[in-house]
């Protein structure tokens, strides 16, 4: 997906990332998600989810006093920069009127949001994308919007408490205390969806995993509800759980 904008200040419409629903030839300028937890290419600045995706207000001076009045909460936490950036798997809640939703991927419009009820809403599914060490030999689990969470080992020699979670791995974890629920490895057998690329929104169990060498990325063969096969990369599959997603998906996505 292309890059949103480089490094300007400012995006024209023309310009906004296709999934955006915002007319393009009404005004010239979209707004522009500030940097923040996901990439600027594949997430939805705040004022635009309300707005454009969710309808709670019909402009954008409406979406912004919204916003401001601490309305809008995403992943628990009150978010009042309208440029704030809503990603997959981020959790929306609108304050006062307890409806929740969860930015799903899906086919071609690549991200939507589904309603979900309110004890959904306070779990969230995480990729992780890197592990590091840190001081005193606790592990750092980098995860992919943003969050790190920290595991903490009782003898740094013998970090076996961390030696489960493996990058590319999901944590379902709870927002915004950030307590690990479950871990669901990267494996054959698990329940993903693809998050980007052609297949974006597909879900299907992991069939085989076919390593790359060198510079070629590693090859994912998957198998969707109505037992078509199909191949993505690593970098774009989610898992979500072993025998059932762990969280809610459109419908007809799986089962």
């Amino acid at each position: 997906m292309a890059r949103v904008g480089g490094g300007k200040r400012h995006l024209k419409r023309l310009a906004a990332p296709a999934f955006w629903p915002v007319p393009r030839k009404e005004a010239v300028w979209a707004v522009k998600p500030r940097a923040g937890p996901h990439p600027q290419e594949e997430s939805v600045p705040l004022l635009v989810l309300v707005r454009d995706v969710l309808k709670y207000a019909e402009t954008a001076r409406e979406a912004r006093k919204l916003i401001a009045e601490g309305r809008i909460k995403v992943d628990g936490r009150v978010r009042k920069d309208y440029k704030f950036p809503v990603g997959p798997m981020d959790v929306i809640e609108i304050v006062g009127a307890d409806e929740y939703y969860r930015m799903i991927p899906y086919p071609v419009k690549y991200l939507v949001p589904i309603k979900i009820d309110a004890e959904e809403a306070k779990k969230k599914i995480c990729r992780i994308e890197n592990k590091t060490t840190v001081k005193r030999g606790h592990i750092q689990l980098n995860l992919h919007d943003g969050r790190n969470i920290l595991i903490k080992v009782s003898d740094p020699r013998n970090p076996s408490e961390a030696e489960q979670y493996k990058t590319l791995g999901s944590l379902l974890i709870t927002v915004p205390e950030q307590e690990i629920l479950e871990y669901v490895p990267f494996e054959t057998g698990v329940i993903a969806i693809v998050k980007s690329g052609r297949n974006v929104g597909r879900v299907g169990t992991i069939e085989e995993i076919v390593k790359g060498m060198g510079r070629k990325s590693t090859l994912v063969k998957m198998r969707d509800v109505h037992g078509e096969t199909f191949y993505t990369v690593a970098q774009y599959v989610v898992p979500l759980g072993r025998e059932e997603p762990l969280i809610k998906l459109p419908e007809g996505a799986w089962q």
